[in-house]
């Protein structure tokens, strides 16, 4: 049999209700459950239900240390998020704060009949376990960049980690069984030209938000795409010789933000730069010290519109902002 406290607590008018008095009107729990006739225990159970049906979304901001976010934001107008924690966190964790907290601006971001443009990766597998399952409709996944390796097998089919992505956004995935890099750039160029190739190309384009992490290259431990056979031997000593600092969505960049002469950014799969800069919300997330130079590359190639990361990694692009200044 039903009690009176968990009739209401099941009661969704009556939840939103004490949703607002709570979050909006900063009335007590007390003085609601007095207000009410029922326990302050059930209107906390009664706030719980109300963040767990998606009706409330609560969104903390730590104030990072030493001015972070406002030099970040001044000087590449972009938005800082920085995740709690640590520093002295071991990177799993630090990779874990940033990717939770990606996850939960992006289920704020996503609305009715949004395109989500990702591209694949640890750290966007990562996000991709702590997305919050939201109610959404018309929601479009679409891969951003190739990752079909002939080299090597791919640590994770990015069918399968983009599908996880896909899944608690009640989204629809568009993946892209495409080469990482091509051998030829007149290959790519061939298979642009083709309907179903051109497709998930205008969805690319059309994207609402993109979700993407830097790749390392000058600093160790190394991203994927240069440590699983991606690349060839001599396309890494090429990368080497054009001072290349990392890369986003498989286009590289010089440490400057630099990359239209860099000869195998023509045979990648992933976004030009411009095509990148056209998508409204851009979400470049990453944790780690061996992704701070990419990171500035990044903001300097101006394909970030919000940096999502975790404390000490903030501290460190700031550090190294300013001795570049």
């Amino acid at each position: 049999m039903c009690t009176a406290g968990e009739a209401v607590v099941q009661d969704s008018r009556a939840v939103y209700r004490v949703a607002v008095a709570y979050w909006v009107d900063g009335q007590s729990m007390p003085a609601i459950a007095a207000r009410l006739g029922v326990s302050a225990s059930t209107v906390s159970r009664m706030l719980k239900r109300a963040r767990e049906t998606d009706m409330v979304h609560v969104s903390l901001r730590p104030p990072p240390g030493r001015d972070v976010a406002a030099a970040v934001a001044e000087r590449f107008s972009v938005t800082l998020h920085v995740a709690p924690g640590g520093v002295h966190d071991d990177a799993a964790t630090r990779l874990g704060a940033a990717a939770r907290l990606a996850a939960h601006l992006l289920a704020d971001e996503v609305a009715d009949g949004t395109t989500v443009a990702v591209a694949w990766g640890s750290t966007v597998s990562a996000i991709a376990e702590h997305l919050p399952v939201v109610a959404r409709h018309g929601v479009i996944v679409v891969q951003l960049n190739g990752a079909v390796n002939a080299r090597q097998p791919v640590f994770e089919s990015p069918a399968a980690a983009l599908q996880r992505f896909a899944q608690p956004l009640s989204a629809r995935l568009l993946t892209f069984p495409v080469p990482a890099f091509f051998d030829h750039e007149q290959t790519r160029i061939a298979l642009w030209r083709e309907s179903s190739v051109r497709r998930t190309l205008a969805f690319r384009a059309s994207a609402d938000v993109a979700v993407f992490s830097v790749g390392a290259f000058r600093a160790r431990p190394l991203s994927r795409v240069y440590s699983d056979g991606f690349l060839r031997s001599e396309d890494v000593q090429e990368l080497a010789r054009e001072a290349v600092v990392g890369d986003v969505c498989t286009v590289f960049l010089r440490a400057d933000g630099s990359y239209p002469d860099i000869s195998l950014n023509r045979r990648a799969s992933g976004p030009r730069v411009q095509e990148l800069q056209a998508i409204p919300r851009r979400f470049c997330v990453v944790s780690g010290e061996n992704k701070v130079a990419g990171t500035l590359a990044a903001l300097r190639a101006g394909v970030v519109t919000d940096l999502v990361t975790d404390e000490a990694t903030a501290e460190a692009i700031a550090t190294a902002l300013g001795t570049a200044d």
